[in-house]
């Protein structure tokens, strides 16, 4: 027996199904999880030593590949003087005047610990500032596992969404309206019947939590307009997109301007750092200066926020975000080549440092094109593709992540892999 599958059963006594996260399990394309011992560049070694071609990234966080010595410096500096205050630090004021100048959609913000806790957080304030009950969210997209956001639309979209876990009442969620993901009709349906009683529409410009799927600027633009016509909260969730997709996130791509932005990951290099701001107005309504509470031991936490700030001041050189995007592009396109050799139906798209890899002729613009991919197929390519030293994110509906460390040489391997695990499937 190797030593993940030993790892994996004693976590399966005390860990309910051996794992801190769902798709860690592996449940969805099956066998036995990886348990990572260490991490460099774009490299990671398990258990039994084997060494893998990182494109999960922690989900998304490592954007200048793992172990940068700076971002390790940084955090054993901060560790060095302490590891939590309970008060505020200088630290937290540059984090917060960094991520202002990089996105000007953002006059003020508050730190968090998760991108759960700052989606939560932005949906409760979005009520509080607008006095309004009802929030829109869009099938397909994640934000986080706070009660309210967990509903699945069904094909009645302007139905009020059903709880999508046990444990949550109707009650929490019969103000969540679940609607399709690029359909600007349904938006506009939506708010000619509730649009005097909607706090805020959230949504992921670019979905990462079904694969990659890009928002339409039509769809974008029609939710910016009719929020503003009806004094509604436009919530853009840039926890996977945020400093991944460019250096302003989405909503710099699409030259949208949002009322509020929920962030995470790359602005914690690895470390639990979220947050959620938006317009001075809009936050004015948050306690201690407002009624609407929100509050958080670890919030700002000093070796968290270290690590966030040396990630963000790499990303800030000079051509980053040109050459990471080129060299996401350099593996989707191979991909589809290496697919395309073997007679595949595949396809490949990519945005910035994210990437989505489907088992289908086009790319899906929707939850339901998501949905009709081969997943089967999927299964079978991910674990050719782990048997030769590439670990893609076990699952047909998660986006792929593309460091700066992955050279050449990396990109390169992981074509060569693709090439012979397309063959075989």
């Amino acid at each position: 027996m190797s030593r993940n599958d030993q790892l994996f059963e004693r976590a399966l006594r005390t860990i309910p199904g051996g794992v801190n996260s769902p798709v860690r399990a592996f449940k969805s394309v099956g066998g036995t999880p990886r348990f990572v011992v260490r991490a460099e560049g774009p490299y990671f070694w398990d258990a039994d030593g084997r060494r893998y071609i990182d494109y999960i990234g922690s989900w998304g966080p490592m954007i200048v590949g793992h172990a940068h010595p700076a971002v390790v410096r940084a955090v054993q500096e901060a560790a060095a003087r302490g590891l939590s205050f309970g008060a505020p630090t200088e630290a937290e004021v540059a984090m917060a005047e960094t991520i202002v100048r990089l996105m000007p959609s953002i006059e003020q913000l508050r730190l968090v610990s998760s991108g759960t806790e700052a989606a939560m957080s932005a949906l409760r304030l979005a009520r509080g500032a607008t006095g309004r009950r009802k929030i829109v969210k869009f099938e397909g997209c994640y934000h986080g596992h706070a009660d309210g956001l967990l509903v699945k639309a069904g094909s009645g979209a302007l139905t009020f969404g059903h709880p999508s876990s046990a444990g949550v009442p109707a009650e929490i969620t019969q103000h969540t309206l679940a609607l399709d993901y690029n359909d600007a009709q349904q938006l506009e349906d939506a708010f000619r019947r509730h649009g005097d009683d909607i706090a805020c529409v959230i949504v992921e410009p670019v979905a990462g939590n079904m694969n990659l799927v890009r928002g339409t600027p039509e769809f974008l633009r029609t939710m910016r307009a009719l929020c503003t016509k009806h004094g509604a909260i436009l919530i853009f969730d840039e926890v996977m997109s945020g400093f991944r997709v460019a250096m302003g996130g989405a909503q710099s791509l699409y030259g949208i301007e949002p009322d509020m932005t929920v962030l995470g990951k790359v602005i914690g290099g690895g470390m639990p750092v979220a947050a959620f701001g938006g317009r001075r107005e809009v936050m004015k309504h948050l306690a201690p200066l407002g009624p609407v509470y929100q509050a958080g031991t670890l919030s700002g936490n000093p070796v968290a926020v270290a690590c966030g700030l040396a990630t963000l001041k790499l990303v800030q050189a000079p051509g980053f975000y040109d050459r990471l995007a080129a060299q996401t592009r350099k593996l989707v396109d191979g991909l589809a080549r290496a697919a395309r050799d073997a007679k595949v139906d595949f396809c490949a798209d990519a945005v910035g440092g994210m990437f989505g890899v489907y088992f289908a002729n086009d790319v899906p613009a929707s939850y339901a094109q998501v949905m009709a991919c081969d997943k089967e197929r999927f299964n079978r390519f991910f674990h050719a593709m782990l048997a030769r030293g590439v670990y893609l994110a076990p699952s047909a509906f998660e986006a792929g992540f593309v460091s700066a460390a992955h050279d050449d040489a990396a990109i390169d391997a992981t074509v060569a892999a693709a090439r012979e695990a397309f063959a075989l499937i």
